[in-house]
């Protein structure tokens, strides 16, 4: 990968890392960007739906199973607006799940990076089946990240 492109997805990673804080989720935060021609089109962040409470979790600390991941929120986004998500880049602080690979996989995108690995890697395996480039960049931690 050439340099240019590997700062660049340095830089949108971080900005979805800061993106994530807007989520109300306690046990994690995902930030999600939709890049395109080097605009974002879409961004997203895990938690409850439009008009529910912004209460992730429940009385044992377990995500109630309505919650949106952060790459939910951002194709269903673009999906509202005049944008198309075909050929995009997604951004995403988690690797995706497997429901959001789907997603990722109908929505046109081409190519996936990810700064954290999730505990399961189902999702990431369906995207490279599918075709579509999937890349792991990890992230300095935030006192580092300050010169790149």
């Amino acid at each position: 990968m050439e340099e240019k492109q590997r700062l660049l997805d340095i830089r949108y990673l971080r900005m979805a890392r800061i993106w994530a804080e807007n989520s109300y989720c306690i046990r994690r935060q995902v930030g999600a960007l939709l890049v395109k021609d080097k605009s974002i089109i879409s961004d997203g962040y895990n938690g409850t739906p439009s008009g529910f409470e912004n209460i992730c979790e429940d009385e044992q600390n377990k995500t109630k199973p309505y919650v949106l991941h952060a790459e939910a929120n951002a194709i269903t986004k673009v999906a509202q607006s005049n944008n198309s998500s075909r050929g995009a880049t997604l951004y995403v602080t988690a690797s995706p799940c497997i429901e959001c690979a789907k997603l990722i996989i109908q929505s046109g995108i081409k190519r996936v990076v990810y700064s954290e690995v999730y505990h399961c890697t189902d999702g990431v395996e369906l995207l490279k089946k599918a075709g579509i480039t999937v890349d792991f960049t990890p992230l300095p931690p935030l006192s580092a990240t300050a010169d790149v």
